[in-house]
């Protein structure tokens, strides 16, 4: 049989024992300072220490049979040795000194429930934030890995409607053209889960240049027509209250306001009823240039209006559809690391209208002049 070691283990009941012995030696302490001298001179302030002791140490029940002994031996030092007169001054000293006594336990009671209460707080918000972490590093893989399949199956609806397996008919075609459309509706979902979730971790990274607002705004629309097209609904853009053409450049990054164009535009899109328009204005100040996406749908309730840019928010009103509650906080993401706000209102007619501003571009050496 082999010899082994014995593990020293704790002994949970050493700490307790060790400060019984300390607060009895303060006890011992006191109490010959407190009865070797008249009652005048009071001792039983030092006490104080027993008790704290006490509440650092030893439960509840202990600390409070600490204190009523502190308070007993305060008191009784008023009878023993009982070879002066008590005075009044004497008792109403002893008096005081027993509330301090009470007191200090109570405020030493308090403050540990408090700190009790501070740590399992703290307890819960690490586990919450363990728990968040462990959750979008889940929701980041999944959207990750989902994207090969989706594009795999994207890639061969092409090759159907191109007709690389054989002649498709019309019926057929149309089938393939809502899949298409369908898969492609969802590898959007996946991206935009990715982007979020890598814009919180790591943050956004832009690839700043001179873009011009306006024909970010045209591209998005172009992108947009046969969603449009589908849903009957008109798209205008205007600058101000002119027609003619105009440029607003902004030193961002085009990708992604361009992204915050087709986000908005199809927000607007997707809330509109049939028949009616989507109108992108663009306007600026002398330090920002002003972008607003105004439809016609039924408009936003007032508890909406605070949320509508929380991730994960989809709404309860009367709008038309309801989304993943993404693509707006996508777009306050895009936005807000421009140095730009984002905002939303109910239009004075009818519908909602989305607006965001961006700082203008300033000309520098750098910018050729051609470019503003």
């Amino acid at each position: 049989m082999l010899n082994r070691s014995p593990t020293h283990k704790p002994d949970p009941f050493h700490k307790p024992l060790k400060s019984q012995w300390l607060i009895a030696i303060l006890f011992l302490i006191v109490i010959i300072l407190e009865y070797s001298t008249p009652p005048p001179y009071v001792f039983g302030y030092l006490y104080i220490g027993a008790v704290l002791l006490a509440d650092s140490r030893l439960s509840r029940a202990n600390r409070t049979w600490v204190t009523a002994i502190a308070i007993s031996l305060t008191i009784l030092n008023l009878f023993v040795p009982g070879v002066e007169t008590i005075t009044l001054d004497t008792v109403a000293n002893r008096i005081i000194a027993a509330m301090a006594l009470i007191v200090t336990g109570w405020l030493s009671d308090r403050n540990r429930r408090f700190e009790q209460a501070i740590a399992q707080q703290q307890i819960k918000l690490q586990t919450q934030e363990h728990l968040n972490q462990v959750r979008e590093d889940f929701a980041s893989t999944l959207t990750h890995d989902l994207r090969t399949p989706l594009l795999g199956a994207i890639e061969t609806l092409k090759a159907f409607q191109q007709e690389k397996f054989g002649a498709v008919t019309a019926p057929q075609r149309r089938v393939l053209e809502i899949m298409a459309r369908s898969h492609q509706a969802s590898l959007q979902l996946v991206e935009t889960l990715l982007d979020v979730y890598r814009n919180d971790t790591e943050g956004l990274i832009l690839q700043r240049k001179p873009v011009d607002l306006r024909a970010l705004a045209d591209e998005a629309a172009a992108m947009l027509t046969d969603l449009a097209v589908s849903r009957r609904v008109h798209l205008r853009l205007r600058c101000g209250d002119s027609d003619f053409r105009q440029s607003f450049w902004v030193n961002g990054d085009a990708l992604q306001i361009r992204r915050v164009f087709v986000n908005l535009l199809e927000n607007g899109i997707n809330h509109s009823l049939r028949g009616d328009k989507v109108e992108i204005v663009i306007t600026n100040t002398n330090t920002h240039h002003v972008v607003k996406v105004i439809d016609n749908g039924q408009g936003i309730t007032s508890d909406e209006l605070p949320l509508l840019f929380e991730r994960f928010y989809q709404g309860h009103g009367d709008r038309q559809t309801k989304g993943s509650g993404l693509g707006l906080y996508l777009t306050r993401q895009i936005i807000e690391a421009h140095g730009g706000t984002i905002w939303a209102n109910n239009n004075s007619s009818q519908g909602a209208v989305f607006g965001f501003c961006l700082p203008v571009l300033v000309p520098t050496a750098s910018v050729s002049p051609s470019l503003i």
